[in-house]
């Protein structure tokens, strides 16, 4: 979105470049505040009136008409260049209220609280949230007070982990002032006394860490008539008996520090950094969230930088190291997997017949995974090299790699599940054999979907059991979101479960998705799979603005919009969810009686009649092929 809303201070609202729009009166920025209290939701009309008033049972005469101007008010001020008769695309009207459909500065601070990743990480996230706060939130309104007391623990938090990644970046002393000023001025907590008292002791203090300690049980004793609890008492007996593990942060980032600085006293050179840094880069794509965020970011810098310095074997090298599984077949980034491929066929080029056999499989498989759901020649020439290169080198590493890119061209027509399940199944066996896990989630990944597509819910209960203990056993949270939302899908198709119980799993799988990381996957997926329920159980989709279904909206339009031309809808994108796509728009069609549309749709379908229509994803359904194509 272009508009960016503040509440974490004076509500305030900043256009694309960054420059103030100007908003009218008090009562219009509390309509724009309470859409942003409410985090997209919709709101009634009557709650913002009773809001604003103050008094929910008799707000005055008018207060709804009142409202309605202020937001007419509001939308001139967001959109100045909207055409007239054109629907708002800021604040919406959805149902008997509005919602919000921009970005808020409380929105970002809530998501950089939660976020995880490296302490470096963490730390540039949570800088720039504090960095983001200008004064009380929503200041000066009066419905707001809760709001503002739960934000104001928010904030508290945030800066007691900005002390905590300091403190496992190995910078105590740079923790110190800022946890000497929040213990003073909030000495009830004591998570902050902890912080303060153990950054003193990694600064060499003790005694300044002891007096803090003893200062806090004074403080604790006579505010709250409270004894120190555990946390304190352990901390001051460890500092006591000079407990050697006190000198130490986080193991983890302990580690990467020490290896980081011998690595550049060995090897200063940029490409052995560039190299080292894609490795890093792989392991943080796995953590999900912002690592994997940065690990995309980093990963298209390193690329560019190789090919800067003119070296193709290091291109070829820093492009072909990142082989992390993938299995969803729209991509995080678009515009960046572009540039990876570009710069992979570019390397391809250049080295020609000179390439190492293994290096040619890595570029080739790199294309074939970065050309997800594109449908490309290229690309899958490419994953069927790569593949028959590494079967001739017996590189296990190398032929779950070069199978992944396969995997990601099997996508050329519906219906092409069994070839997929046969894929899967070769991922695992190889990946089980020789202990490559990540591997083994990408295959079992791929097992539950061909399962899910042919309604075998029995053995995708095995993968999503297996997938549940080799999340939790190699630390890979982002397994988790997936079977998440198969379980939702196993509800959704279970005869004997209740409506409200299926949006209610539906509505569970869609929180998976916040602070994941992967906007190709949860872009319109939360709207899409409440669409797809409802059409599934002869019900009325939800009233909401077309626009939250992101990517699936040119297919979703012929269902909710009578009017809409079926013959200009595009074929979908070759990927996971081209069979709900298509019978979405068969079911349009017939709807209409509209015969070439329905045709057309029956024609693409027609090789999965035996499949679930959306279930290959593992995420969402709309029945058999087959009935809906007659």
């Amino acid at each position: 979105m272009s508009v960016v809303v503040g509440v974490l201070g004076p509500v305030e609202a900043w256009d694309a470049a960054g420059a103030a729009i100007a908003l009218r009166g008090p009562r219009h920025r509390e309509v724009l505040a309470r859409l942003v209290a409410a985090g997209g939701r919709v709101v009634p009309v009557e709650v913002l009136a009773a809001d604003l008033w103050d008094d929910w049972d008799d707000p005055p005469e008018g207060a709804v008409a009142a409202i309605r101007t202020f937001v007419a008010a509001l939308r001139r001020a967001l959109e100045p260049g909207r055409p007239p008769r054109t629907p708002p695309r800021v604040i919406v009207t959805a149902g008997p209220g509005y919602a919000l459909r921009a970005e808020a500065d409380v929105w970002r601070f809530e998501e950089a609280a939660r976020a995880g990743g490296s302490p470096s990480v963490v730390l540039a996230r949570l800088e720039a949230a504090l960095a983001s706060w200008r004064g009380p939130a929503y200041a000066g309104m009066a419905w707001a007070e809760g709001e503002r007391a739960r934000l104001a623990e928010v904030w508290l938090r945030v800066v007691e982990r900005r002390a905590q990644a300091l403190l496992d970046l190995g910078r105590a002393a740079e923790a110190v002032p800022d946890l000497d000023a929040h213990a003073r001025a909030h000495p009830w907590r004591e998570e902050m006394w902890r912080l303060l008292a153990l950054a003193l002791y990694r600064s060499a203090r003790q005694a300044d860490a002891l007096a803090v300690l003893r200062e806090a049980r004074a403080e604790l004793a006579g505010r709250l008539g409270l004894d120190p609890g555990p946390a304190l008492r352990d901390l001051e007996e460890a500092i006591l008996r000079h407990d050697d593990r006190l000198a130490f942060g986080d193991a983890a980032a302990r580690v990467w520090a020490s290896a980081a600085a011998a690595h550049d006293r060995v090897a200063p050179g940029a490409g052995p950094r560039l190299e080292a840094a894609v490795g890093l880069m792989r392991g943080l794509a796995v953590t999900g969230g912002e690592g994997l965020v940065a690990a995309r970011e980093h990963r298209a810098a390193a690329v560019e930088a190789a090919e800067e310095l003119g070296d193709a074997e290091l291109v070829a090298r820093v492009i072909g190291a990142y082989d992390v599984p993938a299995i969803w077949t729209r991509s995080d980034d678009p515009a960046q997997a572009a540039r990876v491929v570009g710069a992979a066929a570019r390397t391809l080029d250049r080295l020609a017949a000179g390439a190492a056999p293994a290096t040619r499989a890595r570029l080739l498989a790199t294309i074939a995974v970065e050309s997800r759901g594109g449908g490309s020649a290229r690309a899958r020439a490419a994953a069927a090299e790569a593949v028959e290169i590494a079967r001739g080198l017996e590189d296990p590493v190398l032929l779950v790699f070069a199978l992944n890119g396969a995997y990601m061209q099997e996508f050329g027509r519906t219906g092409l599940s069994g070839r997929r399940a046969r894929i899967g199944a070769e991922i695992v066996e190889v990946a089980a054999r020789h202990g490559l896990a990540n591997y083994e989630i990408l295959g079992r990944l791929i097992g539950l979907q061909s399962a899910c597509a042919i309604g075998d819910f029995d053995a995708a209960d095995g993968q999503a059991a297996r997938l549940d203990v080799l999340a939790v056993r190699h630390d890979r949270p982002l397994t988790s979101v997936f079977t998440a939302w198969y379980r939702a899908l196993r509800r959704a198709e279970d005869p004997a479960a209740a409506f409200a119980g299926k949006e209610a799993a539906y509505r569970e799988a869609a929180g998976s998705l916040a602070g994941a990381g992967m906007p190709g996957l949860s872009e319109g997926l939360p709207a899409l799979a409440s669409l797809c329920l409802r059409l599934r159980h002869g019900r009325a989709p939800e009233p909401v603005d077309p626009e939250v279904y992101g990517p699936f909206e040119p297919w979703v339009r012929p269902v909710l919009r009578p009017d809409a031309d079926l013959r200009a809808v595009p074929d979908p994108p070759s990927d996971l969810l081209a069979e709900a796509m298509w019978a979405l728009l068969a079911r349009a069609a017939r709807a209409r009686g509209d015969d070439v549309a329905f045709g057309r749709a029956r024609e693409a379908l027609r090789p999965a009649a035996g499949e679930l229509a959306g279930a290959a994803s593992g995420l969402v359904s709309l029945g058999w092929v087959r009935e809906v194509i007659g």
